[in-house]
């Protein structure tokens, strides 16, 4: 059966609401809302003035987890600085959850790379998950999406070596001295992933949001502006099709700018953590589109 993807052009904090309600779960108990906190100089990403609507809707928390590389949220200090920098924390709980240790290790049972991650601790105190993503491109992994939000975002700075490292390291200060072939960090991805979604256990809605759609990722303090028009925003329970449906509306789009994001999805293979998520049972790259 084919998964399906709900879908509106409208883009807004209402349209975030009926789209979540589209789909037709309602996340009960402590529910984690993730998103990106934006690194600083980054002007592409999702505000949190966008999405307090839903987060409140859903009760939820915002959390976030620190990065493994050198800017203004890899430790946790600077990360919170940002955070309040960026107001995360002035519509809803915000939850920086590697902020203490020791990191929450996960089993990757079927994994093609990893067989373990390593994600914030807090992730441990929560139901359900509602995984807001800022659908884009990424200078390593082709494209950022579902899969990205739940591999590397949920990823502590530990975890977030071991995925691009393709399990060479979980020191952060070597991940550079060992990044490995760029097929082996997507499956990798696709395993960190997959330990995710088997430990919330279906207790989870994904939403992407096609706006200020840059050939860079919300990490980046320099990205690029946006090459492509707004295009509108999906849902569904399946995070493979739901960032494969995003790929196809990206590859079908009447906009002269969606070459600039095809090269770089393109140039770094990025279909294939989707192709790698599907093998390993997490969803389906057939889908259906609902438009609301």
């Amino acid at each position: 059966m084919k998964s399906k993807v709900y879908f509106t052009k409208e883009i807004s904090s209402e349209a975030l609401i009926k789209i979540y309600e589209a789909v037709g779960k309602k996340l009960d108990g402590k529910v984690a809302v993730k998103m990106h906190s934006g690194e600083k100089g980054n002007k592409n990403y999702l505000r949190p003035e966008f999405v307090k609507d839903l987060v409140n809707h859903v009760n939820g928390t915002v959390v976030e987890c620190n990065t493994a590389y050198e800017g203004a949220r890899n430790t946790t200090k600077k990360h919170r600085e940002l955070i309040k920098e960026h107001k995360w924390d002035e519509y809803f709980p915000f939850d920086l959850m590697d902020s203490e240790g020791p990191d929450l290790e996960l089993d990757v049972p079927n994994g093609k790379i990893l067989h373990k991650n390593y994600v914030g601790k807090n992730l441990a105190n929560y139901d359900a998950l509602l995984v807001v993503s800022h659908f884009k491109g990424h200078a390593m992994g082709g494209f950022g999406g579902a899969l990205k939000q739940l591999s590397i975002g949920c990823a502590s700075s530990r975890g977030k070596t071991l995925i691009h490292t393709a399990g060479a390291t979980d020191n952060q200060y070597e991940l550079w001295n060992n990044l490995p072939d760029q097929d082996r960090f997507l499956e990798a991805m696709a395993d960190a992933a997959a330990s995710v979604v088997a430990h919330f256990n279906g207790n989870v809605v994904y939403i992407n949001v096609l706006k200020n759609i840059s050939v860079d990722c919300d990490c980046d303090g320099n990205a690029t502006e946006p090459c492509m028009s707004d295009v509108g925003i999906l849902t569904s329970l399946d995070p493979v099709a739901i960032d494969q449906a995003c790929l196809d509306i990206v590859y079908n789009r009447a906009d002269p700018g969606k070459d600039k994001l095809i090269e770089r999805i393109e140039s770094l293979h990025g279909v294939h953590t989707v192709e790698a998520a599907a093998e390993e049972g997490i969803g389906s790259r057939e889908y259906e589109i609902v438009e609301i």
